[in-house]
């Protein structure tokens, strides 16, 4: 619904002559102004990096999360679930916030290192903070899409694979892992989109200096009142995320048949 409003922004440059009149004009060059300009592009790939990298980081941690409560007993799986959604039900703002009393200076982490005699240096306002905020907050969407994946398998497959003599490496690669790729797809979404739009939490605990593309949009239509160009951003992030998501999507039907072609 945002998008059409912002799209027509985007392309007509509005202009006040007054207090009554209003001139649009059908431009292109708030896009050519974003391209153009290599300190906006080099905003862009460092959010779609450190999206990645949160995504990857969220994959590596999230996995064997994910594998290790699926294994677990219906009782102590509902618990483990609630312990990681627990944090969820409180604003992501005010979970953001509390990072930046544990990263500052006399910290419980800085105190923590100061104790074990280990150099801390400097641990808020950087990029390792922006990316510890961004993996605290969407690694349960990570961990609860894989999760649900493995959860699904009929486990009689594994017992299957057992018995033709596969070990337990082989199982987890020939058979779960195959097995979890929709929920691993679903979780890289969740977690991706989310990350490269964010502009709170590099905000806040990048302190400003950390800027990313969500950073910019929000400049653009608060501080600076290009609302112009602002909307031009917000539309070339949507294609951006749209391609993302039909590329993820492509992705995991191309798998899904592939394991089909396999059965067949």
């Amino acid at each position: 619904m945002l998008l059409l409003p912002m799209g027509l922004i985007a392309l007509y440059s509005i202009t006040s002559g007054g207090n009554s009149i209003v001139n649009f004009t059908l431009t292109l060059e708030h896009f050519k102004k974003f391209f153009t300009d290599p300190d906006f592009l080099l905003i862009l790939w460092r959010s779609i990096a450190i999206a990645l990298k949160t995504t990857i980081i969220c994959i590596g941690i999230g996995y064997p999360t994910a594998y290790f409560i699926s294994r677990c007993n219906d009782r102590i799986r509902n618990i483990l679930i609630l312990v990681i959604t627990l944090p969820t039900w409180i604003n992501m703002l005010v979970r953001t916030y509390a990072w930046i009393g544990i990263l500052s200076d006399g910290g419980i982490l800085s105190n923590i290192l100061s104790f074990l005699g280990l150099s801390n240096g400097e641990l808020l306002y950087s990029e390792g903070a922006v990316l510890l905020g961004m993996v605290y907050n969407f690694i349960p969407f990570m961990i609860i899409q894989i999760n649900t994946s493995l959860c699904k398998m009929d486990k009689s497959l594994l017992e299957a694979s057992a018995d033709l003599g596969a070990n337990h490496f082989l199982t987890f690669w020939k058979v779960v892992f195959p097995l979890s790729l929709p929920g691993v797809i679903s979780g890289i979404s969740l977690v991706f989109l989310p990350a490269v739009s964010s502009f709170f939490i590099p905000k806040l605990l990048g302190g400003g200096q950390y800027f990313l593309i969500g950073n910019v949009i929000e400049n653009q239509f608060i501080s600076v009142g290009e609302w112009n160009f602002g909307s031009a951003i917000s539309i070339i992030m949507a294609v951006i995320m749209m391609l993302s998501m039909y590329l993820v999507r492509y992705i995991e039907k191309r798998n899904l048949g592939g394991r089909k072609e396999k059965k067949a």
